[in-house]
């Protein structure tokens, strides 16, 4: 049964339909009887993805609940996944979507969407490659010590977590070692020093300084000090007897047969059936039916207009010398970088603390979650990006200083932070009244929507000097090339050293920048398209308002209305925005009295 970029698109086409408002009553039974089989089989198989364990979806859902296990990732149940989703997916296919409501039309393009997308990756096998350059199973496993424990039985169940880690990682082994097998790895340079995370692990002589520790340093009054020593006790066994020896087996396999057997092309298209495979990865990541050609050509023509605004900044600025010459002197002077980490920090506090002023100029809703500013893990920053946000944090890359430009962090800022990532996704979260798998978050909407925020810096006055306003230029430059460089290795047979040439002759990332990014869209096919794409819907969308409603177009409302409905395809976010302008341009909050 194959389900791919056609599959999600057919999904997103068949939402533009509509029930005629004249409909008989019986229409109207029907539609409701399709409404409670749709329901009833979401629900049903949404409690059974959490009973799987799916590590992408426990966060948003639990919170800060702690596990005593790991998942399960085994040939078996992997399996056993692909067979009941594509159950579910038949059971979708008997619903007519026509036959639903326009809220639930939106829900049946979501999920159709998703579930086309979870069985493509199941299969791929997708599960016997659990890494990329960008990161792994064993360094996502730390999440749950920096989460914030409460309670003597998280404590517990957390210990008992860390005595499963030898059984899934000789699990994800065993994956890992079937994938190779096939040829179905990353390729072998993007893995240069990745096992330096794993022997971070196996080298520490001392367990509480490990980050599996990091619960039990600081542990709440309300535990009893007999009961927090006990925990602490049988926390550091499970890292001696269970955590280390678990990273020493993984560390051996890595060195002596993953890497050296890793694949050494590079294109997507080279893995088994490996154009549907990209193609697969497209329709993930982009939720549209384009092909590698179309995405890159629309890079091709993008990143154009984007070097005249850059050289139109030249202009500004009175640089005598070409392009290349200004990236260099970018890249170069002290001016443009901070000379601590501290400094770094500060500096992107104060950008968001400056957003802060303006945005009720153009958003009405405001999330309740705040966000936090910290420095990414030391053990993940070497192979890190610039900085990464989400509900409640803003992680600020605080490694190689001189690769970390200032002229580029507001518009990172921007992205990462609010009115990006930090505030996008908790206002997706804060929506009521929605099933809970409209919780999972799509790439092509929450990237390009941090995306848009870069550009809408300009509008809302956050770039103060020209060099700002072309860190913004380079970073929407940087995000086009993916277009280019993504289809071009994945599909065109670009070499790693043209793609990086690419990146370094159209944008001002830093050369150490240039290589863990080519390096993260060689490993982790398609993702690097969602930004653009997803930037450019919503822009478009944005111009089709305000050219209907003219002097009606509030900014505040269309903004409430992009971020109202969360994760979304794209062709779902065009046609809720055409019903935006139908409504006049009506923000989906009701005002205060």
């Amino acid at each position: 049964m194959k389900k791919s970029s056609a599959a999600i698109a057919g999904a997103c086409i068949i939402f533009a339909a509509a029930v005629p408002s004249h409909a008989a009553p019986a229409a109207a039974k029907a539609a409701t009887r399709a409404e409670a089989r749709f329901k009833s089989l979401y629900t049903e198989e949404w409690a059974w993805r959490l009973r799987q364990r799916m590590e992408d979806e426990e966060d948003d859902v639990h919170g800060n609940g702690i596990r005593p296990s790991l998942p399960r990732v085994d040939p078996a149940t992997q399996q056993a996944r692909l067979d009941y989703w594509r159950n579910v997916m038949r059971r979708l296919d008997a619903i007519a979507p026509a036959s639903l409501s326009a809220g639930e039309r939106i829900n049946y393009a979501v999920y159709r969407a998703q579930i086309a997308a979870l069985i493509d990756n199941q299969r791929f096998r997708e599960y016997e490659k659990p890494l990329n350059a960008d990161s792994a199973f064993w360094s996502n496993m730390a999440g749950d010590a920096r989460k914030t424990f409460r309670t003597a039985a998280e404590y517990g169940a957390y210990v008992a977590q860390l005595n499963d880690v030898p059984r899934y990682f000789r699990d994800e082994i065993a994956n890992m070692r079937a994938g190779l097998k096939r040829g179905f790895t990353p390729p072998r340079v993007t893995l240069a020093g990745r096992d330096g995370s794993i022997a971070a692990v196996t080298g520490e002589k001392d367990p509480q300084k490990l980050v599996f520790y990091k619960p039990f340093r600081e542990m709440p009054a309300s535990i009893p000090a007999d009961e927090q020593a006990r925990l602490r006790e049988a926390a550091l066994k499970a890292i001696r007897e269970a955590v280390v020896p678990a990273h020493e087996e993984l560390l051996e396999f890595m060195r002596a047969e993953y890497i050296p057997g890793a694949t050494e092309a590079l294109a997507a298209e080279s893995l088994p059936d490996g154009k549907a495979y990209y193609q697969s990865k497209i329709a993930e990541f982009t939720t549209t039916a384009m092909s590698a050609e179309q995405i890159h050509q629309t890079g091709l023509a993008e990143m154009a207009k984007i070097r005249a605004e850059m050289l139109d900044v030249m202009r500004q600025v009175k640089f005598e010398g070409d392009l290349p010459a200004f990236l260099q002197f970018l890249r170069t002077d002290p001016r443009f970088y901070a000379k601590t980490p501290e400094e770094l920090l500060m500096r992107a506090a104060h950008i968001a603390k400056r957003f802060d002023g303006k945005v009720g100029d153009y958003f009405g809703y405001l999330p309740r979650k705040r966000f936090a500013i910290i420095p990414v893990p030391p053990e993940q920053a070497p192979f890190y990006t610039s900085g990464r946000g989400g509900p409640g944090v803003y992680l600020v890359n605080t490694y190689n200083l001189p690769a970390r430009a200032l002229y580029s962090l507001p518009a990172l800022t921007l992205h990462e932070s609010a009115p990006g990532h930090a505030f996008q996704m908790p206002i997706a979260l804060e929506q009521k009244g929605r099933p809970a798998f409209r919780k999972a978050y799509i790439s092509a909407y929450g990237e390009g929507w941090a995306l848009y925020t870069e550009r809408l810096g300009a509008e809302m006055g956050m770039y103060e000097t020209p060099y700002e306003v072309f860190g913004m230029l380079s970073y929407q430059a940087w995000r086009a090339s993916r277009l280019v460089v993504d289809t071009g290795v994945h599909a065109k047979g670009w070499t790693r050293e043209r793609a990086q040439a690419y990146l370094h002759d159209n944008t001002a990332l830093s050369a150490h920048e240039i290589e863990t990014e080519v390096d993260r869209y060689i490993s982790w096919p398609g993702q690097a398209l969602s930004y653009y794409l997803g930037e450019m819907a919503i822009v478009e969308a944005r111009k089709r308002a305000e050219a209907a409603l003219g002097a009606r177009f509030d900014i505040r409302a269309f903004h409430d209305t992009v971020l109202n409905l969360g994760s979304v395809p794209l062709p779902v976010l065009r046609t809720r925005i055409d019903d935006f302008i139908a409504e006049g341009g009506k923000s989906p909050y009701p005002k205060e009295d």
